[in-house]
């Protein structure tokens, strides 16, 4: 047993909370919203983000320093705010204890990645990333989940993978952390492209073949950021695509299936209490491409969607417009 601090009370930070109970764990769990923590200590459930999951062995606390005084603290928060959480959790953090990254994206400004602005924000704490193909609902319910532990301390892997480890939330380790990274960020630029396919009626052929051109894609990013393109082909890469480019569950395919079928971006947004991770990291992702000299023409699709007022017509006609290529380039990935 061990005690487990969430940082972060939205649909996944609640049924991450829900496995450290049901594991047996003594977990606590930071919201900021008055509401959830009232519901998840009175009534054992969260009524805004998660309603219907019983949270057993899950306390909820308002003050961040309770939720840090544990053996480890899942970090469970939008990407592009969690250099802000962290500088308030710098004055509050034991030595030692491993920060877990549960956020999946790129900062819009700096282009760094989650694990880099943990790092810079809590300078010399050991930090793994976890990562891979979860709904959060499914986690809550514990129906059986494989997931990408991501560290490059082999020891503090293996000791997370026995806190975390349940018989149906399984975790395979990896010390390819950018990898890991790389994949949870570029897949939700992704599925929002695949819901656009879907929303405009072109099919599975359409779907099927961004998943593929877009896995190639995530792969040259990964390899241009110094990770490993067989942790692309793995949980935290194939496997969160898939899940998450194919499903309306998906909040980043919903939200490009609402864009395919004529809808405002800001009245789609404006619907929505959660997060949609691949808006922001749309921007981030083809920024950083950029930046390290790397082709990725869906990924600068999408952007151009969301944030230079680009026209559905006029992007997919020039998508379809490229010239024909050779599946395999010189590096072994599609350009």
């Amino acid at each position: 047993m061990a005690r487990i601090g969430v940082v972060g009370a939205g649909a996944w930070g609640t049924a991450l909370a829900a496995v450290m109970g049901r594991a047996g764990h003594e977990c606590v769990q930071w919201a900021r919203e008055a509401e959830v923590v009232q519901g998840i200590n009175g009534t054992g459930r969260n009524p805004v983000f998660l309603p219907g999951i019983d949270l057993k062995g899950v306390r909820a606390t308002g003050d961040l320093a309770q939720a840090t005084d544990a053996d480890a603290v899942l970090l469970v928060t939008p990407a592009q705010f969690l250099r802000g959480l962290c500088r308030q959790l710098r004055p509050l953090w034991r030595t030692g204890v491993p920060a877990v990254i549960c956020a999946k994206g790129i900062e819009t400004d700096s282009f760094a990645t989650m694990s880099e602005v943990v790092a810079a924000e809590l300078p010399g704490q050991p930090l793994a990333v976890l990562s891979g193909p979860t709904f959060a609902i499914e986690v809550a319910k514990g129906l059986p989940t494989a997931i990408t532990l991501a560290s490059a301390d082999a020891a503090l892997g293996r000791r997370l993978v026995d806190w975390i480890g349940t018989q149906s939330f399984r975790p395979y380790l990896t010390d390819d952390v950018t990898g890991a990274e790389m994949g949870g960020a570029v897949k939700n630029v992704l599925a929002i492209a695949c819901g656009v396919v879907e929303g405009l009626g072109f099919g599975d052929n359409g779907r099927a073949a961004l998943i593929t051109r877009g896995l190639a894609e995530m792969v040259r990013l990964a390899i241009a950021k110094g990770a490993r393109a067989e942790t692309c082909m793995g949980l935290s890469g194939l496997g969160d695509l898939i899940l998450t480019a194919s499903s309306q569950q998906s909040r980043n395919y919903s939200l490009g299936f609402a864009l395919g079928q004529g809808r405002p971006l800001a009245e789609i947004l404006g619907e929505r209490r959660s997060v949609t991770e691949g808006v922001a990291t749309a921007a981030a992702v083809t920024g950083l491409a950029a930046q390290l000299s790397v082709e990725m023409p869906i990924c600068e699709a999408v952007a151009g969607l969301l944030h230079r007022g680009c026209g559905i017509e006029q992007t997919i006609h020039d998508l379809l417009a490229r010239p024909f290529r050779s599946e395999l380039g010189f590096s072994g990935i599609g350009h």
